[in-house]
């Protein structure tokens, strides 16, 4: 395998040795730019919006609507990152792979062990946040589900059941194919913005002023107080978890067929519309309801219409919700298992892992200890917890490959670069700053968490990826 100069820790691979596969090994490249386009919107669409609206409510109140786009501005200036170093590099694996062409073996493997909490627990975040239309839907019918098979034990239960087996049957349905798993996607996105659409419709109407005052009840920095950080950048902080779905569409660049002209359609196309859709759901949320009702519900946007006498519709979205939220657990897990997959290829897991199904091209192994880890965690933890720390790792994700972008402009101003970000180092200096203020503003404990991962994964780099990674090929 040719190796690059060593950079900063580890040996680097060299951009030809990257989109190089050992035979056997190659993803098939089944997705167009449809498909990619719904990829990112349907992972960016989905619990940030119907279920972290509250969430977010409760931490920055009105002024959760400044949160939101404070958010989709440093992950705007990440995408413009991500679309040039995944038309560049259309291989599998993203921020992982990047990292590892321009920083070195050891820095990869530290994004890498990121981006698996990123994607494991963005999964888990989204079947619990299911869970919960789930059962309000089904309540609001007049059936009553059993209390300990619909919380873990911080929630006085035993186990988040619906949690559980969504996550599960996503697992199954990923097994069959990538192709056939994007396809239903495209089918899911349209039911899920759909929903949104019609609820903008019924509460945007109902807007009054006098709920967006005061409109930062606990200011625009982040305080923490009983061990919730609170104001604008602790909401954006949370909130941010709404938009990252994007990173999912360049994980997914070796299986495009015209990478250059797809990865960027889908990527920042995927964005931008989301941007607006959340601007307008959430003017719509917090101008229809006081922030102080919104803060505690698991179905904010069902209860916004509740509350404003459209029971049927506030019915029709949360079943919406139950319908098509399914698809942001199928994106991130299908991130998360190229994420495995290309680090077993390159030797840093056990490369048994990386085997594919000769029917369906699918990394059948990796698939199902992907599933089954997600469903655990989603069966056990709280949702606000789950997301800050999923967020953790996609904020060190993001600075990677914001940094990783400048590092290649200038390690090789050459390359060929379908898509090329305008004034890379100002949006690449953008991206690593506003990412370290997010980062900063996650609370205390969710921060040691994330530090503690990240040492368990250096002893297993130790132990075994390095032993068997690039540098003990050279």
């Amino acid at each position: 395998m040719t190796t690059g100069d060593t950079i900063m820790l580890g040996p680097r691979k060299s951009l030809d040795a990257v989109l190089r596969h050992d035979a056997g090994q190659a993803l098939a490249k089944t997705l167009s730019w449809p498909h990619l386009i719904a990829l990112g919107v349907g992972a960016i669409v989905g619990t940030g919006i119907y279920t972290l609206t509250g969430v977010g409510a409760e931490r920055a109140g009105p002024a959760v609507i400044l949160a939101f786009a404070i958010a989709g501005a440093v992950c705007a200036c990440a995408a413009l990152a991500y679309a040039e170093l995944a038309t560049m590099i259309p291989a599998a694996g993203s921020a992982y792979t990047f990292s590892y062409a321009a920083l070195g073996e050891t820095v990869a493997w530290v994004v890498g062990w990121s981006l698996i909490l990123e994607y494991s627990l963005a999964c888990s975040t989204v079947a619990v946040g299911w869970a919960g239309y789930l059962v309000g839907w089904i309540e609001s019918a007049g059936v009553h589900l059993p209390a300990l098979l619909l919380a873990g034990p911080h929630g006085g239960g035993l186990i988040n059941l619906p949690a559980v087996l969504v996550a599960l049957g996503v697992m199954g349905l990923l097994l069959l194919g990538t192709r056939e798993s994007a396809t239903l996607n495209i089918v899911l996105v349209i039911v899920k913005l759909t929903a949104l659409a019609i609820f903008v419709g019924f509460a945007l109407p109902a807007f009054d002023a006098d709920n967006l005052h005061p409109f930062m009840p606990y200011g625009f920095g982040s305080v923490e107080s009983g061990g919730t950080k609170r104001g604008v950048m602790a909401a954006a902080a949370i909130v941010f978890f709404a938009f990252y779905g994007f990173d999912a569409v360049a994980t997914s660049a070796e299986e495009a067929k015209n990478p250059g002209r797809d990865l960027t359609i889908g990527i920042v196309g995927s964005m931008l519309a989301c941007t607006l859709i959340y601007m307008a759901v959430a003017v719509a949320a917090v101008g229809a309801l006081p922030f102080t009702q919104l803060a505690h519900s698991a179905e904010p946007l069902a209860l916004v219409l509740r509350s404003l006498g459209r029971p049927f519709a506030g019915h029709l979205i949360a079943l919406a919700a139950v319908i098509a939220l399914p698809s942001v657990i199928l994106v991130m897990m299908y991130g998360q298992s190229r994420i495995f997959f290309t680090m077993a290829r390159d030797g840093l897991l056990p490369r048994s892992l990386a085997t594919l199904s000769p029917r369906t091209g699918a990394p059948v192994r990796i698939t199902l200890l992907t599933g089954v880890s997600i469903a655990l965690v989603a069966g056990v933890f709280r949702l606000d917890e789950i997301a800050e720390l999923a967020n953790a790792g996609t904020l060190l994700a993001f600075i990677a490959v914001a940094a990783c972008m400048m590092v290649l402009r200038r390690t090789a101003p050459e390359a060929k670069r379908l898509f090329r970000c305008p004034a890379p180092f100002v949006v690449g200096t953008l991206a690593v700053l506003g990412c370290l203020y997010l980062l900063w503003s996650l609370p205390q404990a969710t921060l040691l968490r994330f530090l503690g991962w990240n040492a368990i994964g250096l002893v297993v780099y130790l132990a075994y990826g390095r032993r068997h990674g690039l540098a003990a090929q050279r």
